[in-house]
């Protein structure tokens, strides 16, 4: 029997949510259920570069803000 993965807590979108540690930026975005090629991330205050999120590790009390794109036009 395994033992269970360690939860770590961060902000998203000024809520908590438990994440499992060890992940990095563009995992965590997939694990709370996000499509990473839709969205905008500000991460601890800072814009991340899209070529970041792979190696971007997120430990307890990272900050994550999320912007989802929206398509369309007039």
């Amino acid at each position: 029997m395994s033992a269970p993965s360690a939860l770590i807590l961060v902000q998203l979108n000024g809520e908590q949510r438990q994440l499992a540690a060890g992940l990095t930026l563009e995992a965590a975005l997939v694990a709370l259920g996000y499509r990473p090629q839709l969205v905008v991330v500000e991460f601890n205050g800072e814009i991340l570069p899209r070529r970041h999120w792979g190696e971007q590790p997120v430990v307890e009390s990272d900050v994550i803000e999320v912007v989802t794109i929206v398509g369309g036009g007039s």
